[in-house]
């Protein structure tokens, strides 16, 4: 019973001891395969260029080197992000900008693209919450120039431009965080067309940022906007045309008539005897 409790010991310190070969060998072949990428030294804003004291070099699995990697840290050196980078993090082709590009917001701008700020507030900023890589909806509040007649308030509200991103508020392009933060100036990414509506909308009425969520590619089928009426339930009444003023009349004219003289037809319509004088003598006659 004792020498098979010991054949047993044995072979458990065998096989422990051939686990234990294995593993090294296998640490040993991935060290082996094992190479040297660049990686951020210190987190990097967006926009941010980058310097030799942001860059070091660490080990990094062969069969897992992001794509687009450096291996050569001065081939880095003044180049500019695309994205906020943390500590830490490989630095790859896809998140820098083209060689010879300028640091700030105007390298984080798209080909074709534009940046155009805003002026905000507490509540047009929607609370501060409209932080960079946000979409929001541009709302402008006017006066309607095609308003009935005689409808005293022309103002109206509408949407003009969907699903627009902030690229930044203030001087802060930082995409990373969402406390948020109330600022005086907000920048938005536009088209050239969106850029004309914007400070079209700007210039004729007051500007209102909608929040809305990132995922939601949808955007509303243009309509005419709210109005007081629609409101209220009411619907616009049209003055009529005021009719055109009646001529005015004529001064009358005082005419002096002369009096009417009694004819012998006028007594005889009036009674049915008439007295008639023949000469000397006077007859009356009945009719």
């Amino acid at each position: 019973m004792r020498s098979r409790g010991l054949l047993m010991l044995f072979i458990a310190a065998i096989a422990g001891l051939a686990a234990v070969i294995m593993a090294a060998r296998w640490m040993q072949g991935q060290n082996g395969n094992q190479g040297r990428i660049a990686v951020a030294n210190a987190d990097i804003e967006l926009g941010g260029r980058i310097s030799r004291e942001m860059v070091r070099m660490t080990d990094w699995p062969q069969g897992s080197v992001p794509a687009g990697a450096f291996e050569d840290p001065a081939a880095l050196e003044g180049r500019v992000v695309l994205v906020s980078m943390q500590r830490g993090e490989p630095l790859t082709e896809a998140r820098l900008a083209p060689v010879g590009t300028k640091g700030g917001l105007s390298a984080v701008v798209p080909s074709g693209k534009r940046a155009m700020a805003v002026r905000v507030n507490d509540v047009v900023g929607v609370a501060g919450f409209a932080l960079p890589g946000t979409y929001v909806d541009v709302m402008v509040n006017t006066q309607d120039e095609n308003a009935a007649r005689g409808d005293r308030d022309h103002s109206i509200s509408k949407i003009v431009l969907e699903r627009i991103l902030v690229l930044a508020v203030a001087q802060e392009a930082d995409r990373d965080t969402t406390r948020p933060k109330v600022v005086n100036a907000v920048t938005l990414e536009v088209s050239p067309d969106e850029a004309e509506l914007l400070d079209l909308a700007r210039s004729v009425g007051t500007l209102s940022l909608v929040l809305r969520n990132q995922t939601d590619p949808k955007t509303i089928t243009a309509g005419t906007g709210a109005t007081k009426a629609a409101l209220l339930g009411l619907k616009a009444q049209a003055v009529p045309a005021s009719a055109p003023a009646p001529a005015p009349a004529p001064h009358p004219v005082a005419v002096r008539r002369a009096a009417p003289v009694a004819s012998p037809v006028a007594a005889v319509s009036r009674g049915s005897c008439v007295e008639l004088i023949r000469g000397l003598d006077k007859v009356t006659e009945c009719f």
